[in-house]
């Protein structure tokens, strides 16, 4: 494995993804932050704000919006130079019509959360431009997080159409709440990243979740209801409670994941069971699923026929 001194970033530009950048650029060693955004001016912004921040000159913009794998693919092909890790940080709740289906069939909290990063990672692969790592943003919410609401997905076989009508929604229908369907989401990539590890074993593959994070974006798409409980009163109460903790935290995990050999390739890291915050644990010793090869397999096979 290649010393890790280039790093992509998706959804760079605000809460996780940016304090991530902010933190690998303060780190030795790190001489490229790609902030890979949708948006130019907001990524414009960030990029000025963390030059300011940490007086380096070491952040790229790379556009892409991870929700339509054409531009994921448009921004790969222009890439010029190898890049030792990518943090496959994007995600959140689909906006205000998480259900609705993209041209490719998927549901756009799917296509936020999984698609976009799976095409990502396949056009790195085949121009051979990543060396070291890919991490990926997981969730709590995978295994589920009862005193937040969000019940443990139900797979009923794991099989190949199983993962297709989660990528679809058709196992959810279109009235599918997206705080549940976001964890079945979460779940899906998680084993995919499982089933690269084992094909790909020059490349780490973690998936590390950042947390219950006070201040991220990902939750900014939610209804309004419940973006003020989890935005507003959440990001206050929920701390008290251990259900939350900071931006800095929880970027610090996406950094502890890439840059700590300790974190194996293929596993799944995450708060340990009953709440979203504390130490990381091997998630495979909380629920077997998440290393059954067979099930890691069909997760994949069925991304397959999406990207």
């Amino acid at each position: 494995m290649n010393q890790i001194q280039s790093v992509l970033i998706t959804g760079a530009n605000a809460g996780l993804g940016r304090e991530a950048a902010r933190q690998l650029a303060l780190r030795k060693g790190i001489s490229k932050v790609y902030l890979a955004c949708r948006n130019p001016t907001k990524a414009k912004a960030a990029k000025t704000a963390l030059e300011r921040e940490t007086g380096r000159n070491i952040f790229e913009i790379v556009l892409m919006d991870v929700t339509d794998p054409v531009s994921v693919r448009a921004a790969v092909a222009e890439l010029s130079t190898q890049i030792d890790a990518v943090i496959l940080n994007a995600g959140g709740t689909g906006g205000q019509n998480p259900n609705s289906l993209t041209s490719d069939g998927v549901t756009n909290i799917f296509a936020t959360n999984v698609l976009g990063h799976v095409v990502l990672v396949d056009a790195l692969l085949e121009r051979q431009l990543v060396t070291s790592t890919i991490l990926y943003a997981g969730s709590e919410a995978a295994r589920g997080i009862p005193k937040m609401g969000m019940h443990r997905p139900d797979l009923s076989d794991g099989t190949v159409d199983e993962f297709k009508s989660i990528a679809d929604g058709s196992k959810f229908g279109p009235e599918g709440d997206p705080m549940q369907t976001y964890g079945y989401a979460k779940l899906t990539a998680t084993l995919w990243m499982g089933a690269m590890a084992r094909q790909h074993p020059h490349i780490r593959f973690v998936t590390m979740s950042p947390g219950g994070t006070a201040g991220t974006a990902g939750f900014d798409d939610l209804p309004l209801m419940k973006r003020i409980v989890f935005k507003h009163v959440g990001g206050v109460l929920m701390p008290l409670f251990g259900m939350m903790h900071s931006v800095e935290a929880g970027a610090k995990r996406y950094l502890d994941g890439l840059l700590n050999p300790e974190f194996k390739t293929g596993h799944f890291y995450a708060s340990q069971i009953g709440y979203p915050t504390g130490p990381v644990v091997d998630q495979a010793n909380i629920d077997g699923t998440l290393s059954d090869i067979t099930t890691q397999d069909n997760a994949q096979q069925a991304l397959r026929q999406f990207a």
